[in-house]
């Protein structure tokens, strides 16, 4: 066995029946570090470690669909099992062998209209791409599909300068959670640049009031949203005025008013195609604009088409609700929600780890370790037989806007299936 450190960790490698397990243990401590090694030696001679030539980012999607459908065997009922069965069939025809570290964002968005072809529903289609995402997830890869399609949507937002206003005030949404009409209501006298905070003084809720640190990226965007201020109207900006001022990018933008919005710039961002000959930026048509070019455009959809500007609030949001070491409360103190119910209505990603953790408490896997007791019942007064799994559809991705109900969850899209 060895210790080892590796950037800020500590990591281990050892080996246990001829098999090699690298892992890192997650502490800058040594002595903890000692401590963690101890405990994944013991899971490792158990069985319950993976070996590193074993993980599972690096199975096919076939063997992966088996091993899920194996551990969900255990916590759902047999009906549901057999529903998420029959929808990975699809899956597993689709995906071959594909390794799941390399399913991408684009492999995924080109499933949706491969089923519309085939005449799925919205809801089935929505489904199975539940199924897939906790898959992904299982293989530690999806939050790495949804910041590649979030660096997309940045990259292209900051690629012309018309499209400035929409790019910095979606930032600030996806690193502040902040709605679209509580950016457009920011005024100079919320910004602390000493505290490198913001106070959200008009909400659509009274929850919603609230203040928020910047973290670096929202920082950046603040900065510069200042810098445009003092260009435009100089040094000494009032506290009253506006963050976005009214008109701004015309001739005579008004700082007294909110700007009414970047919806135009967000429409025209968000269907913007690229010429696969000349590979110019432009709007959807039937030839590329490029007069040298000329090259057919027809059919051509970006991959952001349908994308809400609310969506980005509702993807940091879900960011915020996989991290192990955000609270709820946290959560609903950055966000301004007004009840838990509303925290579940933008986020149903913490339903698999509470699962989990309920099954830690089931008695039956004590029961299984006591001798004289009967695997599957309780030794109570009652005799209670532990609780069946619910027969629950699986978990759905939300029908929530979206022209035809299609939406790939935490991509950041309420979009058309195309």
């Amino acid at each position: 066995m060895a210790i080892f450190r590796r950037g800020t960790w500590y990591w281990t490698d050892f080996a246990v029946n001829g098999q090699r397990f690298r892992q890192p243990l997650k502490t800058t401590d040594w002595r903890e570090a000692e401590r963690e090694e101890k405990k994944l030696v013991a899971r490792a001679t158990d069985g319950k470690l993976a070996a590193s030539s074993q993980q599972f980012s690096r199975l096919a999607f076939g063997e992966g669909a088996d091993r899920y459908i194996a551990e969900r065997e255990a916590h759902l009922a047999r009906r549901s099992v057999a529903t998420e069965q029959q929808r990975l069939k699809v899956l597993r025809a689709y995906f071959g062998a594909t390794t799941l570290s390399k399913i991408t964002a684009d492999s995924i968005l080109a499933y949706i209209p491969h089923r519309k072809a085939a005449s799925a529903a919205n809801r089935t289609i929505n489904m199975e791409l539940g199924i897939l995402r906790r898959i992904l997830k299982k293989a530690k890869r999806w939050y790495l599909v949804a910041d590649d399609e979030k660096l997309r949507l940045l990259k292209l937002a900051a690629s012309r300068p018309e499209w400035q206003v929409a790019y910095l005030a979606a930032v600030l949404a996806l690193n502040t959670t902040m709605r679209s009409g509580e950016i457009r209501g920011l005024r100079w006298r919320d910004v602390d640049l000493m505290e490198r905070t913001l106070t959200v003084r008009r909400s659509k809720t009274e929850a919603g009031e609230r203040v928020l640190p910047l973290n670096d990226e929202a920082w950046d965007a603040i900065l510069e949203l200042r810098d445009r201020a003092k260009a435009s109207f100089g040094e000494n900006l009032s506290a009253d005025w506006y963050v976005f001022p009214h008109a701004e990018g015309f001739t005579a933008p008004e700082p007294e008013k909110p700007m009414s919005g970047w919806r135009t710039a967000w429409r025209t961002l968000t269907r913007a195609i690229q010429c696969p000959v000349c590979e110019r930026l432009q709007s959807p048509g039937e030839a590329c604009a490029n007069e040298k070019c000329k090259a057919s455009i027809r059919g051509l959809k970006s991959t952001l088409a349908g994308l809400r500007f609310h969506d980005l609030r509702h993807h940091a949001i879900t960011e915020l609700a996989e991290s192990e070491h955000t609270s709820e409360q946290t959560i609903m103190a950055i966000a301004g929600h007004v009840s838990t119910r509303m925290l579940r209505h933008y986020s149903h990603v913490r339903r698999d780890a509470m699962r989990s953790a309920l099954n830690s408490l089931s008695r039956k896997s004590v029961a299984r370790e006591l001798p004289g007791r009967k695997t599957g019942s309780y030794d109570t007064k009652n005799g209670t037989n532990g609780p069946t799994a619910p027969s629950v559809t699986p978990q759905v991705i939300d029908l929530i806007g979206g022209v035809d109900g299609t939406r790939t969850r935490d991509l950041l899209r309420d979009r058309q299936a195309f």
